[in-house]
């Protein structure tokens, strides 16, 4: 099968522009019960699965050896903005570790958190890696590293943390990854289907207190503002959902979420990659789901009218299942 039309682009009236992707949505049997184009499709879920790279963490005992608390473990899922706020308690972390900025293997990052990059602009000073929007992921990382007493070169794919992060993928999805990419933070990333990335969502979404499952859910739905930042739609979304879902992005169009109380997961990927298609198909689902109402700003941000510079309407953003 396919991929089929997930998001419209209307202006005049008339459809202007279209999104192409898969949708798998998993319950708590690990079935799917609603599914687009092709859920069997492999692809890299990119930042999407920070939750998933996060569990040897948790797992390892390295989190409660070290009494990392609810804001680290939501920083380790983060695709942060680089605000104060994002970069300040990693760099606290990294210190408590006797570790610094240079230990991490994230690469700079120019920090979309406008009153951050302004304040480097003013300053003519270059963005360092904290400032990486992965850069909580890879004090988790270096947490690990230390917890195994292993080499600095923590996102090789050979290194333990890497293989780690690797069986923790294949056991939650219940599917043999089918290769690895590098992602923007040099960490590999491993692909797998849609479907499989659903599943390991409901695992989430259903695990037990106490699970590093359920310490890594509690986390991010505890606080929106680290996984990503004002005006982001991970932060958004999931404020207005009120403990009802965790959702998380992924470059190239990717969007997971997690439904506790409905026990179900959803992946979703957007063909050509684009992040407005996978925001909108990602709203249209909670609304689906009674997670979020249709009129919630959250939703409406993603999902309604579209302004042009003088705030006029001329057409809209709408899913198209």
């Amino acid at each position: 099968m396919q991929a089929e039309l997930l998001v419209e682009v209307t202006r005049g009236g008339e459809v202007e522009s279209v999104h192409l992707g898969h949708i798998a949505v998993v319950n708590t049997a690990g079935e799917l019960v609603d599914g687009r184009g092709a859920p069997g499709l492999p692809a890299y879920p990119r930042s999407a699965a920070k939750m998933i790279q996060a569990l040897p963490l948790v797992r390892s005992g390295a989190a409660a050896d070290r009494s990392l608390g609810s804001e680290q473990l939501a920083l380790a899922c983060a695709s942060h903005n680089g605000a104060l706020i994002h970069t300040r308690p990693v760099a606290r972390w990294l210190a408590a570790l006797d570790l610094g900025e240079a230990d991490l293997r994230c690469g700079p990052q120019m920090p979309d958190d406008r009153p951050a990059r302004e304040g480097l602009i003013k300053s003519d000073e270059p963005p360092c890696q904290m400032h990486n929007n992965c850069s909580g992921k890879h004090a988790g990382f270096l947490t690990l590293c230390a917890h195994l007493g292993a080499g600095p070169e923590y996102h090789e794919l050979d290194h333990p943390v890497q293989q780690a992060a690797h069986d923790a993928w294949e056991d939650i999805c219940d599917e043999a990854t089918s290769g690895h990419g590098i992602d923007g933070c040099s960490a590999p990333n491993f692909r797998s289907s849609v479907t499989a990335m659903a599943r390991a969502m409901a695992k989430f979404a259903t695990a037990q207190e106490g699970t590093a499952e359920a310490q890594l859910r509690d986390a991010m739905m505890a606080h929106p503002e680290l996984v990503a930042g004002e005006g982001r739609a991970c932060t958004e979304l999931m404020r207005a959902a009120r403990g009802k879902a965790v959702v998380k992005t992924g470059a190239e169009g990717y969007f997971t979420a997690m439904l506790p109380g409905q026990g179900l997961g959803i992946a979703l990927k957007v063909a050509d990659g684009t992040t407005r298609a996978a925001e909108c198909a990602m709203a249209a689902l909670l609304v689906k789901y009674g997670v979020l109402e249709r009129d919630d700003p959250a939703v409406l941000k993603r999902w309604g009218p579209l302004l042009n510079r003088r705030k006029i309407e001329v057409g809209e953003v709408r899913p198209a299942f």
